[in-house]
C-alpha cells in the first residue's frame, strides 16, 4: 500500500474484478483497519508491474485467504504510523490513537498529525511482526456494514473500461483463421482474396493466422475470404454417447470419505435406494468474452487483459515470445464475468504474437462463436449412489462414486454409519482423450454437480421412509451449521411438514461450498403438457462466517441463484466429434429475466468465525432443488442436468 502526500491510500492487490465485488470489500477491510475513509482507499488490481503476486481470482478464495492477509497489513501499517506518530508529537506511543488517517494523542485530540504528513510519499517498508492485532468485530467501523459497490455508478452508465474498450492510435483490430473442430490441423491456407481488401493486414506465423484492420466489422469481412483446409479429427462421440465412453475409459477410483462397512450398513437398512445421475457440458457464457489489447514499446511489452490469472498470462505470453518475464506487463481492468473460463489466456499470447508481428498495438475480442468453442467447459459427468435407510427413517449405508465431476462437494455431511466416496478422476480436467475438448473449472467446480446427486438422492431416500424432506434431513443431520441454515430457510420460507410428492412443488437441498454452509428450497410451477418449469420463489440461507459486505454477499447469492437456474434447467453443450454445434445464445440458452424468481436470502449473524467464500455456495444445490421440487410436484424424478422442457414432458409421459 502508499500513502500519498495528498492522504489518499492506493492498495496494490494481485486479486482482478470481475463482477463478484471485492473492489469494495477488500477495501473495506483496509480501511478498517488502518483507520482511514473508505473514500480515501484507490484499489489498484491486478497490474503485475505494481502489484504483489498472486496465482489467481477464482475458488472463492480472495475474502477467506487473502483478506486475512491484507487485514494484518493494515494493522501492521497502522501500527508503524503509530510509532512515527509518537516521534513526530514528541509523545508515548501508549498515549496515542487513530481515526480517520490522523495519529491523535487521546487525552488532547487538538495534538495530532496526518498519515500524509507522517508517510510524505517515501516508501516505508517493514515486515510484519504479528504483534498488530487484528480488530474485534465490535470495533468495525467499515467492515460487516452493507455498502453499495463502489463499482456501481461507473458500470450502469457504461463509464467502466474493459479491454475491448482501449484504444490506441494505429490499432489493428485481429481476426483470426479458427480450426472447425477440437483437433482439427490447418494443412493449407490461401490468402490471395483477403489481402485484396482495402487496408487489411495479413499475417500467417506458424499456426497463426490472421487478418487485421482499424476496423473490427472491416476484418471480418476479410476473414470469410480466406480459404482453409484442415485435416479434421476423427471421432464418434457426441452429446448422446459421451457418458458411455467416460465410464469405459474411468481411470481406477480414489478414495475421497469412508467410515464402518457398506455390507453392514445395506443388512442393516429396510430400504436401498439405488440411482445414477448425469449432467451436460456447460458453457461459462460470460457476458463479456476474452479480449487482449498488446502493444511492445522496444523490449516492454504491455496486454490488458480480460483475465482471472495475470501473472500466469505474463508467464505465458514472456514464453510465447521467448523474452524474459521481466519485460512483460498484464493489466486487468474490468473484467465481464469470468466464472473460472478466463483462466486461459490464449487470447492475450495471441494479441502479443500479433502486437510482433505487424509492429503495431493489435486487439483480440473473441466472438460469441469463438467464446463457446475455446471454452473449456464444465465437464459432462455422472454419480452412482446406492444408499440405505431404516424404517424409522435413519440413513445407515452410503456407497457414492463420482465419474470426472472431481470430488469437491462429492463429501457427505450426514450421519451416516457406514459410507464410501469414490472419485473416478478427482478433478474437473479430464485425463487426454477423456473429453472432447478442453474442460475446467466452472463456478464451484464439481459441486454442482455432486451436490445435485446427493440432495437428489437424500429426497429420494425421504419418499422412501415416507418423511417430510426437511424432517428427514434434520433426523440426519448432526452438524449444527447444517441445523442451522436448514432451519432458518425452512421458517423464512414458511415451511409446513408434508411427505412427497406433496403436489406442491417445493425443494430442499442443503451443500458446503468454500467453508460457506448453504441451504436453499425452491417452489416451481411445472406445465406437464409442454414439460416447462418455471420457477416461482427460491428462499436461500448462508453461514459464511464473518461478511465484510453483507450487501455485496446478498447480491452474489442472487446471482448465484439466478445462474444456477441456467445449468438445472436449459444449459447443455451439445457437439459431434470435436465440433461444438452451439456457438451462440439462439440454440444455448441461459436464464433470461423472464425467468426471475422471487429471491429471499437470509445471511447467518456469524461475525466471531473466520470469513468464508460468498460468491459460489449458493449455486450448488441449484440443480437439486429444482429436481426435488419437480419431483413434489410432479411425483417424476429426474436424473440429467439440464431438465430442459423435453426431458421433462418425457419422463412425465413414462410415468
Amino acid at each position: 500500500m502508499k500513502i500519498g502526500e495528498d492522504g489518499r491510500v492506493a492498495c496494490y492487490v494481485g486479486k482482478i474484478e470481475m463482477g463478484q465485488g471485492v473492489i469494495t470489500s477488500l477495501a473495506q477491510m483496509l480501511a478498517d483497519e488502518l483507520d482511514v475513509p473508505l473514500e480515501s482507499v484507490d484499489m489498484v488490481m491486478g497490474d503485475t508491474d505494481v502489484c504483489p503476486w498472486d496465482m489467481g481470482t477464482f475458488g472463492s478464495l480472495t475474502t477467506r485467504t487473502f483478506g486475512p492477509l491484507l487485514r494484518a497489513a493494515g494493522a501492521e501499517a497502522r501500527l508503524a504510523l503509530l510509532e512515527l506518530g509518537a516521534e513526530y508529537l514528541k509523545v508515548p506511543q501508549d498515549s496515542l490513537s487513530t481515526r480517520d488517517g490522523f495519529v491523535f494523542d487521546a487525552a488532547n485530540p487538538q495534538t495530532k498529525v496526518s498519515y500524509a504528513q507522517l508517510a510524505k510519499g517515501k516508501k516505508i517498508e517493514r515486515r510484519s511482526t504479528g504483534k498488530a492485532p487484528l480488530k474485534k468485530p465490535s470495533e468495525f467501523k467499515i467492515m460487516n456494514k452493507g455498502l453499495t459497490r463502489r463499482d456501481s455508478e461507473e458500470k450502469v452508465t457504461g463509464k467502466a473500461l474493459y479491454a475491448g474498450d482501449l484504444r490506441f492510435p494505429d490499432l489493428l483490430c485481429a481476426k483470426v483463421v479458427r480450426p472447425p473442430a477440437d483437433g482439427a490441423k490447418l494443412l493449407e491456407v490461401d490468402l490471395t482474396d483477403a489481402k485484396k481488401t482495402d487496408g487489411v493486414q495479413v499475417v500467417q506465423d506458424k499456426d497463426l493466422v490472421a487478418v487485421l484492420h482499424r476496423y473490427p466489422d472491416v476484418a471480418e469481412q476479410a476473414l470469410a475470404k480466406v480459404k482453409a483446409t484442415f485435416d479434421m479429427p476423427k471421432s464418434d462421440l457426441d452429446d448422446k454417447n459421451i457418458f458411455d465412453h467416460l465410464l469405459k475409459i474411468a481411470p481406477e477410483g480414489r478414495g475421497v470419505q469412508k467410515d464402518g462397512d457398506i455390507k453392514i450398513g445395506e443388512g442393516e437398512s429396510k430400504g436401498v435406494v439405488e440411482a445414477t445421475y448425469y449432467n451436460d457440458y456447460v458453457a461459462h457464457s460470460p457476458m463479456e468474452p476474452h479480449t487482449a489489447v498488446a502493444t511492445i514499446d522496444g523490449d516492454k511489452v504491455t496486454v490488458w487483459a480480460s483475465t482471472q490469472n495475470p501473472f500466469t498470462a505474463k508467464e505465458e505470453i514472456a514464453r510465447e515470445l521467448g523474452v524474459a518475464s521481466q519485460n512483460v506487463r498484464v493489466i486487468t481492468p474490468y473484467v465481464g464475468g469470468g466464472f473460472g473460463g478466463k483462466t486461459r489466456n490464449l487470447q492475450a499470447v495471441e494479441a502479443a504474437r500479433l502486437a510482433r508481428l505487424t509492429g503495431k498495438p493489435v486487439q483480440v475480442a473473441y466472438s460469441r462463436q469463438e467464446e463457446f468453442f475455446y471454452d473449456a467447459f464444465r465437464p459432462a459427468a455422472i454419480v452412482k449412489i446406492k444408499s440405505g435407510v431404516t424404517g424409522s427413517g435413519a440413513i445407515r449405508m452410503w456407497d457414492y462414486h463420482v465419474y470426472f465431476a472431481g470430488e469437491r462437494g462429492s463429501q457427505h455431511f450426514y450421519n451416516i454409519p457406514h459410507h464410501k466416496t469414490t472419485a473416478y478422476n478427482s478433478s474437473w480436467v479430464g485425463a487426454a482423450g477423456s473429453h472432447p475438448f478442453a474442460t475446467g473449472p466452472w463456478r464451484a467446480p464439481g459441486n454442482n454437480t455432486n451436490s445435485f446427486a446427493r440432495e437428489s438422492h437424500i429426497e429420494m431416500m425421504a419418499a422412501k421412509a415416507g418423511m417430510d424432506p426437511v424432517e428427514f434431513r434434520l433426523k440426519n443431520l448432526t452438524d449444527k451449521k447444517m441445523i442451522r441454515v436448514l432451519t432458518a430457510a425452512a421458517e423464512k420460507f414458511g415451511w409446513k411438514p408434508a411427505k412427497g410428492p406433496s403436489g406442491r412443488g417445493y425443494g430442499v437441498g442443503c451443500g458446503i461450498d468454500a467453508g460457506t454452509y448453504v441451504a436453499s428450497i425452491a417452489e416451481v410451477a411445472v406445465d406437464k403438457s409442454t414439460g416447462k418449469v418455471q420457477v416461482k420463489r427460491v428462499v436461500c440461507a448462508q453461514d459464511m462466517g464473518l461478511v465484510i459486505n453483507p450487501a455485496g454477499a446478498t447480491i452474489q447469492m442472487e446471482g448465484c441463484i439466478m445462474m444456477g437456474l441456467g445449468y438445472a434447467l436449459t444449459e447443455r453443450v451439445q457437439f459431434k466429434g470435436g465440433e461444438v454445434l452451439d456457438r451462440n445464445f439462439d440454440t444455448y440458452e441461459i436464464p433470461r429475466f423472464s425467468w426471475l424468481p422471487n429471491i429471499e436470502t437470509v445471511i447467518i449473524d456469524n461475525k466471531e468465525a473466520d470469513p468464508q467464500g460468498g460468491g459460489e455456495p449458493a449455486i450448488i444445490v441449484m440443480g437439486a432443488i429444482v429436481a426435488n421440487a419437480i419431483y413434489d410436484a410432479t411425483g417424476v424424478r429426474l436424473y440429467h442436468l439440464p431438465m430442459t422442457p423435453e426431458r421433462v414432458k418425457e419422463a412425465i409421459g413414462k410415468s
